[in-house]
């Protein structure tokens, strides 16, 4: 017997890039694809029971990717190597013109992730305010989830006008999903420590009233009181994900949660970690009976670990973990078996195409391996708790 969904019945429209596959004529019969943007997103809604549209922002082959929870790695531009077009800001209205032409614009939740270029980025904004704005008379029935990519490690990788453009629309969202630069970006606090960081998140519930917040990879040492992951390798490199939730005065309510970070570089663990959070956020409010509330906040007298959002980023991280670790497990088996197979393949290649194999073959057998752990999504087992900061 298949069990029910685990959310309730939940309609998203997943604004987002795409990256399809494409044949690479050193690798000869294999084929590259990536597990990014909408592609990613959209099956890990759907695996939970939601219903999606996705609205594309790019077409491309493959794509750059961020750091994101879980990963080891820096920014990188995943197979080095893509074809296809970024969609403009009319395309990105005329697709949401026509999706209400044909009556298929009703959503209980949005997501957006990668956008390419500030009229992009207007436009997905005002889609967002658009659907706010046909909420009002039902609160809590319409909550926005925002990823504002614009860079990582100190680096933008998007043109200087998006930061602006992102800092004129973020006041529509509910919750953002940031890493540590672009929450530096939109709050115009370095972070350096945990006296910044506060700082910066305090800043963004305040100046934009911004009703929940989720910084998705902090590496800063954050607190005596934060505890340390449960792992055999003492040694073990980790990284932390900060949350709060504003109260009705607008005061932060901290938590953290530290876990292990593997050693590798994976695709699309930022657009998994955001479309599970979708879920796991409408499974928590469901439970917690905020459905009907704005933004879903809760009362001002709930502990920061008693909140909606720390419950669902312990889930979130609990279904990435699982996936990741069996992702490494069959890319380490993949890598072996492909270079016993690499000889007779490499013949007349040149050091230059054969370090090109080399990394093309490594990102491929590094693509998450979601299909075949869809259970991981499911139903995962919590690892890594919520620790409330003071």
């Amino acid at each position: 017997m298949i069990s029910e969904p685990p959310v309730p019945q939940t309609s998203v429209l997943a604004v987002a890039s795409h990256v399809g596959k494409q044949l690479s004529r050193l690798l000869l019969t294999d084929y590259l694809y990536s597990n990014v943007g909408n592609k990613i997103a959209v099956f890990v809604l759907q695996s939970l029971g939601c219903d999606v549209a996705a609205l594309n922002t790019v077409q491309f082959s493959e794509r750059a990717t961020v750091l994101a929870p879980l990963t080891n790695t820096c920014n990188h531009t995943g197979y080095r190597q893509w074809k296809g077009t970024r969609v403009t800001a009319q395309e990105i209205t005329d697709l949401w013109d026509g999706l209400k032409q044909s009556y298929l614009d009703r959503f209980d939740m949005m997501l957006s992730g990668y956008v390419p270029g500030a009229a992009a980025v207007e436009a997905v904004g005002n889609i967002a305010k658009e659907l706010k704005e046909k909420s009002q008379a039902k609160p809590g029935s319409f909550f926005w989830v925002l990823d504002p990519v614009m860079g990582d490690n100190g680096k933008l990788y998007v043109a200087d006008d998006v930061v602006p453009a992102y800092r004129g629309l973020v006041h529509l969202a509910d919750l953002i999903l940031p890493n540590q630069f672009e929450a530096e970006l939109l709050s115009e606090v370095k972070i350096t420590n945990f006296a910044s960081l506060r700082t910066a998140i305090e800043t963004l519930h305040s100046k934009f009233n911004l009703p929940h917040i989720v910084i998705t990879s902090v590496s800063l040492p954050l607190s005596a009181q934060q505890a340390t992951p449960d792992s055999s390798a003492s040694s073990c490199t980790t990284m932390s994900v900060v949350g709060s939730t504003r109260t009705s005065t607008g005061k932060s309510r901290l938590f953290s949660i530290t876990f292990p970070v593997f050693d590798a570089y994976f695709s699309g663990t930022g657009d998994m970690f955001a479309a599970l959070m979708v879920v796991r956020m409408r499974e928590a409010v469901a439970s917690s009976c905020l459905k009907d509330k704005a933004s879903w906040l809760s009362d001002d007298d709930v502990d920061a670990l008693d909140l909606p959002l720390a419950k669902a980023a312990e889930k979130v991280l609990a279904s990435m973990h699982e996936v990741l670790s069996r992702t490494c497990d069959a890319m380490q088996a993949e890598l072996d078996a492909k270079h016993v197979e690499g000889p007779a393949n490499e013949e007349g290649l040149s050091e230059e195409e054969r370090a090109k194999k080399l990394h093309l073959l490594k990102s491929r057998a590094a693509e998450l391996r979601l299909a075949r752990n869809w259970g991981c999504l499911r139903g995962p087992t919590i690892e890594y708790r919520a620790v409330k900061l003071e």
